[in-house]
C-alpha cells in the first residue's frame, strides 16, 4: 500500500482541520502528516486573533487540541517556513504539502493621511492585546477620540477593547503587559465608521450584542442613520441575523445615555475621505463623506462632508495573506493562486505536489467553521492526484527531527505544547482573579517552557 508523507505548513484551524479530515478520509493509502507551524505553539487565529474576552469562540481551541492529541500528526512548532525549512525540503521528505498559513497582514486604505503617526492597523493591535510574540510589548494608547473604520468583526474586537475598562478584562487571559498599557489608556470615546447602512453590516449579531453589555461604556447610535431603503427593508424582513442587528441598534436608539465615562459611536452611511494632521505628522481629525443607497446593494456620495477630531484611528477594513518563498502568490488578492486548492503558476498551470486551503487559498472571509468544507475541496484532489505526487528521497519520519536539529533550530513539539499549556493554565489559577490561562507572551520563553 502507499503511504503518503504530508506536510502541512500552518498550524491554525485551516491546517488542523485538514490534516483531521485526510485522517478520516476514505483512501486506499496510509498517510503520515507532519504540521509546521513558525510559532511556538499551535492554533493560529484562534490563540492570537480573537479577543481575550471571547472565550466561548475560543471554545473550538477544544476540539483542535482534540485532532492534535489523536496520536497521528506530529507538529514542529517554532520552525518558519522558507527560512528554517525550505520547498526543496519539503520535497526530499515528502510526497506533497498543504500551505495554510492564513491571512495576517491588515488590507491598505487608500486615503489621504492614512500613514499619519497614529494611524495603525487592526491586526497589529489584535496582535498586540493577543499576546502575539512577535510584536512590540507596549502600544501607544495616548488617545482620548478614537477613530475605528469598518463594520466586520474585527472592528468590534477592536472598538470594544478599546473602549472596555481594563479591570473588567482581568477575568480573561489577557497578558499582564496589555492589561497595563489599556489600564492607563485616556480614552473616553471610540468612533466606529461603516461605508454602508445598518442593515448591510459584516459582524454577527453576537458581536454587536457584546458591545451593549460593557460596563460604563454609552453606545451612541443616531437616529438619521436609520432611514432605510427599501433593499434594506427586505434584508430586514428575510434575514434572521439581519433581523437580529436592526433589532438591537433599534433598542440602543431608546437606550438613556449620558452618564458612562465612556462612548461607543456607530456612525452609518459615512465614506472615509482622509486623516487630517495636526501640523506636526499626527493624527488629529476623520474626514468623511455621508453616503446614501444607490439602489443596487451599493452606496453613493451626498457631497454632505463631516470631520471629527480624533487623536487615533485604526482601520479594520479586512485582512491580507503574505507571499511564500517559492509559492506562486497573487498580490493583487494576497491569495496563492490555485484551483479548488489546486496551486497554479503564473501560466495557469497545476503546479504538482503543491495545495492551499483556508484564507491563504479564498482570502480572508468566512467564519472558522468555514475551513472544512474548504480542507476537503481540497483534499478531494490531494487524494485523487496520486501521479503527481512528488517522489521524495528521504521520506523517513525521522529526517525531519534530525533535520531541524542538524540546523540548530529549538523546534518544539506536541509534548512541548502540552507543557506550556500546563504552565499558562497553572499561572491562571494562581493569579488572584482565577483566570483561565495567563499567556505567556516572549518567544523565548515559550520555547524555554516547551523544550524543558
Amino acid at each position: 500500500m502507499t503511504k503518503l508523507r504530508l506536510a502541512i505548513v500552518g498550524a491554525g484551524p485551516a491546517g488542523i482541520y485538514a490534516a483531521d479530515l485526510l485522517v478520516k478520509a476514505e483512501r486506499h493509502f496510509d498517510v503520515s502528516i507532519d504540521l509546521f507551524e513558525q510559532l511556538p505553539a499551535p492554533y493560529g487565529l484562534v490563540r492570537y486573533g480573537v479577543a481575550p474576552d471571547h472565550p466561548r469562540i475560543k471554545g473550538i481551541i477544544n476540539a483542535l487540541r482534540e485532532v492534535l492529541d489523536s496520536g497521528v500528526i506530529r507538529f514542529f512548532g517554532n520552525v518558519s517556513y522558507g527560512v528554517d525549512i525550505t520547498l526543496d525540503d519539503l520535497k526530499k521528505h515528502y510526497n506533497a504539502v498543504i500551505f495554510s498559513t492564513g491571512a495576517i497582514r491588515d488590507a491598505s486604505l487608500d486615503i489621504p493621511g492614512i500613514d499619519l503617526s497614529g494611524s495603525y492597523g487592526a491586526a497589529d493591535f489584535v496582535s498586540w492585546f493577543d499576546g502575539h510574540p512577535d510584536v512590540p510589548r507596549t502600544w501607544p494608547l495616548e488617545a482620548q477620540s478614537v477613530a475605528v473604520i469598518g463594520n466586520g468583526n474585527v472592528a468590534l474586537d477592536v472598538s470594544r477593547i478599546l473602549a472596555k475598562h481594563a479591570d473588567d478584562l482581568l477575568v480573561t487571559e489577557i497578558p499582564t503587559n496589555v492589561y497595563e498599557g489599556l489600564k492607563a489608556s485616556p480614552v473616553t470615546d471610540v468612533h466606529v465608521f461603516g461605508r454602508r447602512g445598518p442593515a448591510q453590516v459584516k459582524f454577527t449579531p453576537l458581536e454587536l450584542r457584546e458591545l451593549g453589555e460593557m460596563n460604563d461604556v454609552d453606545m451612541i447610535v443616531h437616529d438619521e442613520d436609520f432611514e432605510l431603503d427599501e433593499a434594506s427593508k427586505a434584508a430586514i424582513e428575510t434575514n434572521k441575523q439581519v433581523f437580529v442587528i436592526n433589532k438591537v441598534l433599534n433598542q440602543w436608539r431608546t437606550r438613556p445615555v449620558g452618564q458612562a465615562s465612556r462612548r461607543l459611536h456607530l456612525h452609518f452611511w459615512a465614506k472615509p475621505l482622509s486623516v487630517e494632521s495636526d501640523g506636526a505628522g499626527r493624527v488629529a481629525a476623520l474626514r468623511y463623506e455621508r453616503t446614501r443607497p444607490d439602489g443596487a446593494g451599493g452606496v453613493v456620495g451626498t457631497g454632505e462632508i463631516r470631520e471629527v477630531p480624533i487623536q487615533a484611528l485604526y482601520r479594520a477594513v479586512g485582512y491580507f495573506g503574505s507571499p511564500l518563498d517559492e509559492i506562486p502568490f497573487d498580490e493583487q488578492h494576497g491569495v496563492i493562486p490555485n484551483h479548488e486548492g489546486q496551486v497554479l503558476d503564473e501560466h495557469n498551470e497545476i503546479v504538482p505536489g503543491v495545495y492551499a486551503t483556508g484564507w491563504i487559498k479564498r482570502g480572508p472571509v468566512g467564519l472558522i467553521g468555514h475551513t472544512k468544507s474548504d480542507a476537503m475541496e481540497t483534499l478531494s484532489h490531494l487524494v485523487r492526484d496520486q501521479a503527481n505526487w512528488w517522489s521524495p528521497a528521504d521520506p523517513a519520519e525521522e529526517s525531519i527531527p534530525a533535520l531541524l536539529s542538524s540546523r540548530g533550530i529549538e523546534y518544539t513539539d506536541l509534548d512541548g505544547w502540552h507543557k506550556l499549556d500546563e504552565h499558562e493554565l497553572a499561572l491562571g489559577a494562581a493569579d488572584a482573579h482565577q483566570r483561565l490561562r495567563v499567556k505567556v507572551v516572549p518567544r523565548d520563553e515559550m520555547v524555554a517552557i516547551s523544550r524543558a
